[in-house]
């Protein structure tokens, strides 16, 4: 007898019901981005605080939980920790609709994160159980289609709900909704292989970090990954508010007009780069696999100059078209990039292996970005006025050149470092494990130190986790090849 999970037509529908979660993750993510006039004006808050509300609050807790929620889903069955995690991040997004003031706001955004963490490195997972390598990039990218669709429909709700209710509402719509749409996907949605099978044979779940790390393709795909990330984020958090003053869109009653704006480039622009990455990269990576790696790089060399075009065109119109190409380029690399960062490491790890790619990409993109977009405004501020954090986004985007750069260097590393499906790698020491965790432990507290507690003794802290971590990591073990 056919059970559900082997019916044919099953993993397009675990697909759209992933697709649906996602959604929803970009959603709560994006309503703060076109709320940031109200929110800010409501609460005093200047760009530099609320880029760390909007980034740092939301990735500490998310990009930390991140691989270990991933393991839990390896250990415990990757459905449950998808619709649980779909619960927590509705309910604190709701809660952020009763915030008061800085840290009250702060610290609802740190429950998103923790709640988010748990969503995206499972969901990653069961899409490679359920869809074979030739067709995983655009699976990957039709599900990576709910950024665009998530953050898009955020900027259009959030708009439409605050100016004719107020922002309070806003967040507690979404939130509620959320919750609503968990039941209806652990109903529909098993995991394909039990969960005790998937991990059968793992020496211990926290080994698949040293093996990446060990991997110069891990770094240069992650760190570039980051970057792309640090540009995207900020972007998606602040150009709401530099459409708003680049068209003279500033009024209360003018914000549906730049929801309208930002919603249709975040859809439009966003879902046909997604998925013209997947299958660009499926088609191409049969051919060569260092075609993962440099679809992205093209595409990221394109995208810095035309935002930079475009936030200094006058006319709405002609704006708006401009800002569709690197809107579409921009999330191009979601496919490619995570099919080949989930071939550095054994099959068996899929779901660790997404948690620990995500962990470095949301640390610097989320962690980093919104903030340092947002700091460089306010050191700008006097001199530019309203136009600073124009001139900081368009400072911010030049990281996309840099992720370029390591996308073409990690060519030659992807190729050493690709794990065949099936295919096992010796495992690492436990030195080496301890050594991933503290160099992991330490990025998060240098970012906690430049963010929001630049002291000295963090400082020496950050450094000391780091250096006991990469000299625990390189020292040569017996169980490594």
């Amino acid at each position: 007898m056919t059970t559900r999970t082997e019916r044919p037509g099953y993993p397009a529908l675990v697909l759209t019901m992933l697709l649906v979660v996602y959604t929803f993750n970009f959603l709560d993510r994006q309503i703060l981005g076109i709320l940031a006039k109200p929110i800010q004006a409501s609460l005093n808050l200047d760009d530099k605080q609320f880029g760390a509300i909007g980034g740092t609050a939301f990735a500490i807790l998310y990009s930390v939980l991140g691989v270990p929620l991933a393991l839990a889903a390896d250990r415990w069955g990757k459905t449950r920790v998808v619709a649980g995690s779909l619960v927590v991040w509705s309910g604190f997004t709701a809660l952020c609709g009763t915030a008061a003031g800085f840290w009250q706001l702060f610290l609802y955004r740190l429950g998103v994160g923790v709640g988010e963490a748990g969503g995206a490195a499972p969901s990653y997972a069961l899409i490679a159980d359920y869809f074979p390598v030739e067709r995983r990039a655009r699976a990957l990218a039709i599900y990576s289609m709910g950024i665009p669709i998530g953050l898009g429909g955020g900027v259009l709700l959030g708009a439409y709900i605050a100016q004719h209710v107020n922002w309070q509402a806003a967040f507690i719509v979404m939130g509620v909704a959320g919750i609503l749409v968990a039941p209806i996907f652990l109903a529909l949605v098993r995991d394909r292989f039990p969960p005790t099978v998937a991990v059968k044979g793992a020496p211990s779940p926290l080994t698949v970090m040293p093996i990446l790390m060990r991997k110069p393709a891990y770094w240069l795909l992650s760190v570039g990954a980051g970057c792309s990330s640090m540009a995207g984020y900020g972007l998606a958090l602040w150009a709401p508010k530099i459409i708003a003053v680049q068209f003279g869109w500033t009024a209360p009653d003018q914000l549906v007009k730049v929801g309208q704006f930002m919603g249709a480039l975040l859809l439009i622009g966003g879902s046909f780069g997604i998925f013209m990455g997947g299958v660009v990269s499926d088609r191409l990576g049969k051919l060569d696999r260092a075609w993962y790696c440099r679809v992205p790089a093209i595409a990221w060399l394109i995208t810095a100059p035309m935002f930079i075009l475009g936030f200094n065109t006058p006319t709405p119109i002609l704006a708006w078209c401009i800002l569709l190409v690197p809107n579409a380029l921009n999330t191009l690399w979601l496919g490619p990039i995570i099919t080949a960062s989930q071939h550095l490491a054994p099959s068996r790890m899929r779901a660790g292996t997404s948690g620990t790619f995500l962990l470095i990409n949301n640390l610097l993109g989320l962690g980093l970005g919104p903030w340092l977009m947002g700091a460089i405004s306010v050191s700008l501020k006097a001199k530019y006025g309203d136009q600073s954090l124009g001139i900081a986004a368009m400072i911010g985007v030049c990281l996309y050149l840099v992720a370029a750069v390591l996308a073409l260097l990690a060519v030659r590393p992807l190729k050493r470092g690709w794990v065949e499906e099936g295919a096992d790698v010796p495992a690492p020491s436990q030195s080496q494990v301890t050594g991933a965790i503290l160099l992991m432990a330490s990025l998060v507290v240098w970012i906690v130190n430049l963010v929001l507690f630049p002291k000295l003794a963090i400082t020496a802290l950050a450094a000391l986790l780091t250096i006991a971590g990469l000299v625990l990591l390189i020292r040569p073990a017996k169980a490594m090849a």
